[in-house]
């Protein structure tokens, strides 16, 4: 991994981070690092964009428009074992995975998110050393930014974030680990009942 991927994970996990005054304040602060750090110019012009297209909500409207694309839409959460696993018992073990690769490299987290929290884990990978398992979470990350690209519309004020982490940071998945992302996620159950419970 280059110094140009390890800048654009960094600058994804803060934009991609729920917008709250420090996020706001940052903004001066990534637009300087996009233009100390990145040297293509089609590159930058892509991130300028996406920075413009952010900066032109307010701070209400953003933080309602990150709910209303993150949490609201199981298919674009930002959490990598509920891509991965979904409703499974697996999820679980899945995170005391990551949670073990993180702190056998020597990292802790420093918040209360989850240790699949997709922003958590591009910061992660971009002070981490380049080593087999890190290529592996690299691998993976793809396949569920893939999954959440695949729905997300195009006019979306994060789309091009994740558009640009995918094309220019993140391996293009192959198709046997998008059957398996698809195969190994159990959803949950949402049939109705097959009779009503009534309480008196």
């Amino acid at each position: 991994m280059n110094d140009q991927d390890r800048t654009l994970l960094i600058i994804g996990s803060r934009l991609l981070a729920y917008p709250d005054e420090n996020f706001i304040k940052e903004q001066i602060d990534i637009q300087d690092c996009v233009q100390d750090n990145i040297t293509s110019e089609e590159l930058k012009k892509e991130l300028n964009k996406t920075l413009k297209a952010l900066h032109s909500l307010s701070p209400e409207e953003l933080k309602q428009t990150y709910v209303a694309t993150f949490d609201l839409k199981a298919k674009h959460g930002l959490y990598l074992t509920a891509h991965e696993f979904g409703d499974s018992s697996k999820r679980g073990a899945g995170l005391i995975k990551l949670q073990n690769i993180i702190s056998n490299a020597g990292f802790e987290r420093v918040d209360e998110e989850l240790a699949d929290y997709l922003p958590m884990l591009f910061e992660f990978l971009a002070v981490a050393p380049d080593n087999q398992e890190n290529e592996r979470l690299l691998r993976r990350l793809a396949a569920a930014l893939k999954r959440i690209l695949s729905s997300m519309p195009l006019d979306s004020p994060y789309y091009d974030i994740l558009h640009i982490l995918a094309v220019y940071v993140f391996p293009e998945p192959t198709k046997e680990e998008i059957d398996k992302l698809e195969f190994e996620r159990e959803e949950a159950d949402l049939e109705e009942l097959p009779y009503p419970i009534m309480y008196k």
